[in-house]
């Protein structure tokens, strides 16, 4: 995918299947430090509405975080998310933070 139009539309498209959400825990799995550049994972627990649904659902998510410090402030400039799934007989795949 290349340029801001198709960009913003994926990014469109994959924030509408998200609502009420948010985070209920964070696990740091490694952190890489250095004076202007900062990597970080992570795990991640959530809880939204996933795909229209009316319930919310639990899922977590393994998280790459990129920072750099620019003019003396810290600024995420790249972060990459993939789900940690398991299967469930009840419905859609869903994650845990085990």
């Amino acid at each position: 995918m290349h340029g801001w139009d198709q960009a913003s539309r994926a990014l469109e498209y994959a924030s509408s299947r998200f609502c009420d959400g948010e985070v209920t825990a964070f696990e740091q799995v490694a952190r890489y430090a250095g004076a202007d550049l900062v990597v970080i994972h992570e795990k991640e627990q959530w809880q939204a509405k996933v795909g229209g649904a009316e319930d919310l659902s639990r899922f977590g998510l393994r998280v790459t975080s990129t920072l750099r410090r620019e003019d003396g402030a810290w600024k995420l400039v790249h972060r990459h998310a993939d789900p940690i799934t398991t299967a469930d007989p009840k419905g859609p795949v869903r994650g845990s933070l085990s």
